[in-house]
């Protein structure tokens, strides 16, 4: 059973809301061009910087995650560099 303290921590971390909060996005890559469906989690914060590699050329991409208040996120990528 949780203990008080640890449900005040969660709620303060993550605001009641509907529930729902984007799990994946459409990209381009920016070398080949080609859309992506990629998987993206808000678990992992609001505002996030990560590398991964296009599934269709493998060349990497910097990828950045913003997630609004509302549960959706706005997702971009680059070239690594």
């Amino acid at each position: 059973m949780p203990l008080p303290d640890d449900i005040d921590d969660l709620d303060a971390e993550f605001p009641l809301g509907d529930g729902s909060a984007d799990t994946d996005a459409v990209v381009y890559c920016p070398y080949c061009n080609e859309s992506v469906e990629i998987a993206i989690d808000p678990g992992s914060g609001a505002s996030q910087q990560y590398v991964e590699d296009c599934e269709v050329c493998c060349q990497p991409w910097t990828v950045n995650v913003l997630y609004r208040a509302d549960g959706g996120a706005d997702v971009s990528v680059t070239p690594l560099e």
